[in-house]
């Protein structure tokens, strides 16, 4: 029979490798989703007005983003969707080609149009960018293996303590 000890190692050691890179889509994505309001190459900045409370049609905010060239907006079906935020004034217009156009709620005037990152990067943190089937078959099985090399890590951590305790304890049981 195989050590314990042994074994632990070892489903650590070839636990990391089966997940290596599929975890380090994960934590890079991550990072880049924690930092999204800092750095704007991930998400565009919003833009803030006086205008917080909306006064035109959501046929006009269509219209502003439509006369956004980069954004090719045809119709309704080139939304993703439309996210009113009154506080600020503004209304962003996301696109299915992941276009951001923020228009004034006030007014009806762009305020800005950039290309959003964000949603594309967290499609690839969850893995469903590669495949809808990557997600359940490669990044939630690698989340678990890293949820058992978390365990193991921590068992290998604590082991040499429980060793030198135990050593203490038969060295007083000498004496």
């Amino acid at each position: 029979m195989t050590n314990p000890r042994l074994l632990n190692r070892k489903l650590h050691r070839w636990g990391s490798i089966a997940v290596s890179i599929p975890f380090l889509i994960v934590i890079v994505t991550g990072l880049l989703l924690q930092l999204k309001k800092q750095i704007e190459w991930v998400q565009p900045p919003e833009q803030k007005t006086k205008n917080t409370t909306p006064t035109v049609s959501m046929q006009q905010i269509f219209d502003a983003a439509k006369s956004v060239p980069e954004a090719k907006i045809v119709d309704w079906t080139s939304i993703d969707r439309i996210d009113v935020r009154p506080g600020k004034g503004l209304a962003k217009v996301a696109t299915v080609d992941h276009w951001e156009i923020q228009v004034d709620i006030g007014t009806g005037a762009v305020l800005q149009s950039a290309y959003r990152r964000s949603d594309l990067i967290e499609t690839m943190h969850d893995g469903s960018w590669f495949a809808d089937a990557a997600k359940l078959w490669v990044f939630l099985p690698s989340g678990i293996i890293v949820l058992g090399l978390w365990i193991t890590g921590i068992y290998l951590f604590l082991l040499p303590y429980r060793a030198k305790a135990n050593k203490r304890r038969r060295e007083a049981g000498d004496a």
